[in-house]
């Protein structure tokens, strides 16, 4: 899965990982807010975005989190990292 390709083409959704208030702090456009100790919680929701999801944070380490957790319920989706970095990539294709 190039998550590069997948980020450009849109071709899916990115959800940021991060608590409420570091999301308002500064996001990428478009991406949902589902911190990391919702996920469990949140899951029907989860299931019914589009796929693949490109899990995002501050650093990667809770999107990493995410991914592991996410890809064992069976779920498309890759961690994208910081989402500085997510929001990079979309900024080369406008």
């Amino acid at each position: 899965m190039n998550i590069e390709q997948i980020i450009k083409e849109n071709q899916g959704t990115v959800i940021d990982v991060r608590t409420f208030d570091e999301y308002c702090g500064g996001n990428v456009v478009g991406s949902i807010n589902i911190p990391l100790q919702e996920i469990g919680q949140r899951l029907a929701e989860i299931k019914n975005l589009k796929a693949p999801l490109v899990l995002c944070c501050a650093s990667g380490g809770r999107s990493g989190q995410a991914h592991q957790y996410l890809s064992a319920q069976g779920i498309e989706c890759c961690n994208g990292g910081s989402w500085l970095n997510v929001n990079y990539i979309i900024s080369q294709n406008v």
